[in-house]
């Protein structure tokens, strides 16, 4: 992966979001981002200005925020390791939902590729 594509928990979080809010209702816009991640309105400009600088996303200040074709991809790799982790913890170990979330949301961003890949082979096999 090059460094382009290297990005922070937080720019994780931002993409994620706009994913899943395009997923949900066709499109997003910076003011939705700002109640869904519950920060101000300022940080999410910034977080969107870098997001557009390693071309994840297009958006103009007022407009709606759509991902370029890097952007889904990006964007449907923290996802499936989201909803992966949720599903190891919800299934697995049998965590309320609320703590699994919270844990998955946290790991998503640290895991390792070879853990990540063990965690896809465990959940494949794994029958509840």
């Amino acid at each position: 992966m090059s460094d382009s594509n290297i990005i922070s928990a937080s720019l994780e979080d931002y993409l994620e979001a706009i994913y899943n809010n395009i997923e949900l209702e066709d499109r997003v816009k910076a003011i939705t981002l700002s109640k869904t991640l519950g920060v101000s309105r300022a940080s999410v400009t910034e977080a969107l200005k870098k997001l557009a600088q390693k071309n994840f996303i297009n958006y103009d200040r007022y407009g709606e925020i759509e991902l370029t074709p890097q952007g889904i991809e990006k964007a449907k790799i923290i996802v499936s390791k989201h909803n992966l982790l949720l599903r190891f913890f919800r299934d697995v170990l049998n965590l309320e939902y609320d703590e699994a979330k919270l844990n998955a949301c946290k790991i998503e961003h640290i895991i390792t590729e070879n853990a990540y890949k063990q965690f896809i082979n465990f959940m494949k096999n794994y029958k509840k």
